[in-house]
């Protein structure tokens, strides 16, 4: 708002100024003529011009005029907090958040309500998972399972569009459980003013403030589940974390000491029993626990945490073809065996085509067909011509799969996650298949892998080919061999950091394990990596000069990795332990190959926390990989461990195809148990066929988010209050506020005049200086 000093005497300003000069001619000739000291006619003269002016200012008639907000025109927003959260104590306090609001807004301390309600028209909300208009605040119960702050403001936004809302005034602790680090979007909100319950010191509490779940390939712990902890009131203390499996046994068991203000942190490695979604329980509590644990915190409402883990549900299977019988099949064959959720696909050559009319070796006149299937039974149009390679299958899944060769086409290729080419020469296949190959990786997002021998990479003839080009290191560049065929293997720093790549957790051991590996003799020499590639593990000649030896990059949807060593197998015959660590070497680089590779079906659940439901989202795909439309998704929804011995049976609904993405289909599903759920999608095309099953698992637990921090989030609300124009207020000057309110911004205002000159100070002030001048002057002997 603005306000200004308005003179509006008129004609009446000649007749008060020209009244001045004289009254300053007079006074000044009277005094200057005085016997009086000169610093006493000075203050004598001033006083007695100050009277004249307070005088003539009548004859201007100022006035104080201004814009302020129009009473009864403007909407002013009470929002007060309802989640559960306020139901904690603070320090020394005997008496809960919840009810400090409650005194506030409802008790002896409300009597800022009256005054707002006298300027503007009230409009008051309560809000936990959503905002809900309410008539008094008697509805005030605190016990919402979460406190969306950030929908809550939206909400409010979008229902005073095109309102004369001049400000909100917000009531809660700030912990909000739908903003993590970014503020929320408060595009068309007028200022907002919080209001900050609680004390700013934290209660005596243990608390569990995040929880990530990450997957490796690392065979022996595939599963890292981190957790971070604040211990306010136990410093120095030690705090003990338990890792529970779905059957309640406690799989790990860590011990920290608390610290004073920073937060600290549990690492737990786990390998799950089962393949599939699994849900595990974290626990922490002081190590000196009583029964009576609920006296020493604030709340156990966060001392745990389920997390869900999801290491996939196979079979991933893997095409693998080779120009020609070798050990590296053999050995990587035997190490798969051990893993349920992978099958090796083998597609070898076991002799090249021949060309017709160069040699003939047909055993018999008439014969076309190659006479090493002589004596089998097969017939014709089955038996390999002498013009056609030799091929041999294994582990497929029926008589058809492969029946032909390498796959022609998208639909029989892009049923595999993952492709491995070894010692298998670039002219083995058509222009076409190496392109398809391409678009395996970059369309479909699969895994493709490259493994040394003598007729691979450059050798191969792989250099300006569509393989080649997605390849991680350059195939045009010629390296001069070493003199001496030996070459150790190293790992990187890149490689290092991949648990896939290492077999020890240790870094003694793992280098004891590098350290004791043969020297390999086969390897191909490039020229380079390309950029953006990461070279994982390289090899040394006996000149001491590094080689690229494990590479791999993304590409497209896909990645490409590249072991130039063609003698891996040499690893395996070294001893019982060598040949144990090479199987466990080739099962996590087959992991890591397909990790990421998306199903035909793929499932996402993601929490919503502004409102506490779960958006299930479902990726669908044709035998093309290309999005699927007029699908049909059926899903069902279970709930699993936590409180669910008491949940309803399983859900079943259908999503709905998004408009904006093909082959998306959504919903939402809001789940009242605190436990973990399994949701299982199954995808049917237009003429009922059946395209795919997908699950996803995610765990409902608004307890523990709404608990994880207990100290008031100040710097959230000041952020909020300053975005939009704002300012925190105390609860203590709540009426002051109130009573300045109308003088600030507002969408109605009106015009104000305050007359300066009607007012009895004014005279007051005038015969104040007169008495002063005159007692002046008695006391100086001049009256």
């Amino acid at each position: 708002m603005f306000a200004a000093l308005v003179i509006s005497g008129g004609s009446s300003a000649w007749i008060a100024g020209a009244i001045l000069l004289i009254s300053i001619g007079v006074l000044a000739a009277g005094y200057l003529r005085g016997p009086a000291p000169r610093g006493v006619r000075i203050a004598g003269f001033c006083l007695k011009l100050l009277a004249v002016l307070a005088l003539l200012v009548c004859l201007l008639e100022p006035s104080w005029t201004g814009q302020r907000a129009k009473p009864g025109a403007n909407q002013f927003a009470i929002v007060a907090d309802n989640s559960e959260g306020l139901q904690i104590h603070d320090p020394g306090a005997d008496h809960t958040r919840g009810e400090d609001e409650r005194a506030l807004v409802t008790g002896k301390k409300s009597g800022w309500i009256g005054d707002l309600e006298a300027n503007f028209q009230l409009r008051r909300y309560r809000f936990d998972t959503r905002l809900e208009a309410t008539r008094d605040f008697a509805e005030l119960r605190f016990d919402g399972r979460a406190t969306a702050l950030g929908a809550a403001l939206r909400s409010l936004a979008e229902r005073s569009k095109g309102q004369p809302l001049a400000g909100v005034l917000l009531l809660t602790d700030g912990i909000a459980t739908d903003i993590d680090d970014a503020l929320p979007d408060l595009t068309g909100l007028p200022p907002v003013y919080p209001v900050v319950i609680g004390a700013d010191a934290s209660p005596r509490d243990i608390a569990i403030t995040k929880a990530s779940v990450s997957l490796t390939a690392f065979e022996d712990a595939p599963v890292t589940i981190q957790t971070e902890v604040t211990a306010d009131g136990f410093e120095g203390e030690r705090i003990v974390a338990q890792l529970v499996d779905p059957n309640g046994k406690v799989v790990k068991e860590m011990g920290g000491t608390a610290k004073s203000t920073e937060p600290f942190s549990f690492r737990f490695e786990v390998k799950p029993e089962k393949p599939g979604i699994s849900f595990y329980e974290i626990r922490v509590a002081p190590a000196t626990a009583s029964t009576n644990a609920a006296s020493q915190e604030a709340t156990l409402a966060n001392n745990r945490r389920v997390v869900v883990v999801d290491r996939g549900r196979g079979p991933y299977r893997i095409l693998y073809v080779s120009g020609r019988p070798n050990w590296e099949f053999k050995f990587m064959n035997r190490a798969l065996a051990a893993d349920t959720q992978v099958q090796l696909v083998g597609l070898i050559r076991l002799a090249k085509k021949e060309r017709l009319g160069a040699l003939d070796f047909r055993g018999r006149e008439g014969e076309t067909s190659n006479p090493l299937f002589r004596g089998f039974d097969k017939t014709n149009e089955d038996t390999e011509r002498y013009d056609q390679p030799v091929l041999a299958r294994f582990n497929t899944r029926d008589e058809t799969e492969l029946r032909a060769g390498f796959p022609k086409s998208a639909e029989d290729l892009f049923a595999y996650q993952a492709v491995i080419l070894d010692d298998v020469e670039a002219g083995f296949f058509t222009r076409d298949q190496l392109a398809l190959l391409q678009r395996f990786v970059t369309d479909r997002g699969g895994g493709f892998m490259m493994l040394g021998g003598q007729e691979s990479f450059a050798e191969g003839g792989y250099d300006r080919t569509p393989v080649g080009d997605m390849l991680p290191v350059y195939l045009n560049r010629r390296v001069e061999p070493p003199s001496e065929l030996a070459y150790k293997l190293d790992l990187t720093r890149e490689g290092w950091l991949q648990p896939w790549a290492r077999l020890r957790t240790a870094e003694t051991d793992e280098r004891g394990r590098l350290a004791e590996m043969p020297a390999f003799q086969v390897a191909n020499l490039v020229g380079g990596t390309r950029p953006g590639a990461s070279v994982l593990a390289t090899v040394s000649d006996d000149s001491g000069r590094k080689l690229p030896a494990l590479t791999a990059q993304r590409f497209g949807h896909g990645r490409v990795g590249a072991l130039l060593i063609g003698d891996l197998w040499r690893w395996g015959l070294k001893d019982a332990k060598q040949h144990a660590d090479m199987d466990k070497a080739w099962r996590q680089m087959i992991r890591w190959l397909v990790a990421d590779v998306p199903r035909p079906v793929d499932f996402e659940a993601r929490p919503r926390p502004e409102d506490g439901s779960t958006e299930l989202t479902i990726r669908a795909h044709d035998r093309r990989f290309e999005p699927l439309d007029n699908a049909t998704v059926a899903i069902e929804v279970e709930a699993v461990g936590g409180n669910s011995t008491n949940a309803p049976g399983p859900v079943r609904f259908n999503a709905e195809p998004v408009a904006a993405e093909a082959g998306v289909y959504q919903t939402r599903f809001t789940g009242r148990e605190v436990s973990g759920y399994v949701a299982s999608a199954v995808v049917t095309d237009a003429s009922g066929a059946e395209v795919g099953r997908a699950q996803a698992g995610w765990t409902s637990d608004t307890a523990a988010e709404e608990f994880r921090t207990l100290r008031p989030n100040r710097a959230l609300l000041e952020s909020i209050a300053k975005q939009t124009g704002g300012e925190v207020v105390s609860a203590s000057g709540l009426a002051a506020f109130v009573r300045s309110l109308p003088d600030r911004r507002a969408p109605v205002t009106e015009a104000y005049t305050t007359p300066l000159w009607h007012t009895p100070l004014l005279f007051l002030f005038a015969l104040a200086c007169f008495g002063a001048e005159w007692a002046l002057r008695r006391w100086k002997g001049l009256a």
